[in-house]
């Protein structure tokens, strides 16, 4: 049962998620569905992926029919895009074209990061369900690996991510660097103009680049292969119950090798272990 109620007499449903402290987009959650043969294939194909980020429409391709599926590589590449999936590997060099095609540079290599709300990372994920799917936004602290905010939505709009960054500016303030990938929701004029608006400066992966988002793309698998494809989740709101638990428990309960042994939390807020 939902904790919304879309004909409450006395409160609208953005004071409601407000009060739940949801994004609103997350009210919305109804899981996108396809036939049954494709959401099998992209539950192999979001499982192979996470894994091995490298893997292209031909690899993918053979893998599925070495497996046993009668599939295509215009087929793979519809999945592919309607998951959002774009292949990282490395490019022998950048054209001039390619060159011109970057809205904004990458800044944070080389970069010392010291300290919280120095640089975040955004990004979105495809969710696999039981009975179609949903995509995940989520924003991580690069210092502390805290994520600062996240939605559940069954379309990637540009809407729904910048409320997802209104969301996470209110709550903990605005970073100084927001980094993403090069997607369509990050190079529009609307979140452009939302992180300008903060002074907040605009970094983006370069296009090939395996490692400019490897803190959030370890977050993603970790997130699927504890939770996702073990719990199997059976409509948006359980989805969204999960997530709700996951990153609580992520941020709070989890120490990092990597943070000598701190978790997010205690390093995000600089709290005592």
């Amino acid at each position: 049962m939902s904790f919304i109620d879309p004909n409450h007499p006395d409160l609208s449903v953005v004071s409601q998620c407000r009060l739940m402290e949801i994004s609103r987009s997350s009210f919305y959650y109804k899981p996108t569905g396809e036939t049954d043969l494709n959401l099998e294939l992209m539950f192999k194909i979001d499982k192979h992926f996470t894994l091995y980020p490298f893997i292209g429409v031909n690899r993918m391709t053979a893998k599925l029919k070495r497996d046993g599926y009668d599939v295509n590589q215009k087929r793979i590449r519809r999945l592919y895009r309607l998951m959002g999936l774009l292949t990282i590997f490395p490019k022998r060099n950048l054209s001039k074209a390619n060159a011109l095609a970057y809205k904004y540079p990458y800044l944070l290599r080389g970069l010392q990061i010291n300290r919280s709300n120095q640089a975040w990372a955004i990004d979105i994920t495809y969710i696999p369900m039981n009975k179609g799917f949903m995509y995940l936004c989520a924003i991580i602290d690069l210092h502390s690996r805290y994520v600062i905010g996240w939605g559940i939505s069954n379309s990637m709009t540009c809407e729904w991510v910048n409320e997802i960054v209104q969301d996470a500016i209110h709550r903990h303030g605005a970073p100084e660097i927001l980094n993403s990938d090069q997607g369509s929701q990050f190079t529009s004029n609307e979140y452009v103009s939302l992180l300008k608006s903060h002074g907040i400066k605009i970094s983006m992966d370069g296009k090939g680049r395996a490692l400019d988002n490897i803190f959030i793309e370890r977050l993603w698998r970790r997130l699927k292969y504890e939770d996702v494809y073990i719990k199997d989740y059976q409509d948006g709101l359980s989805l969204h119950q999960g997530m709700v638990s996951y990153f609580g428990n992520y941020n709070d309960l989890h120490p990092h090798q990597s943070l000598s042994y701190r978790t997010p939390k205690e390093v995000y807020f600089n709290l005592a272990a």
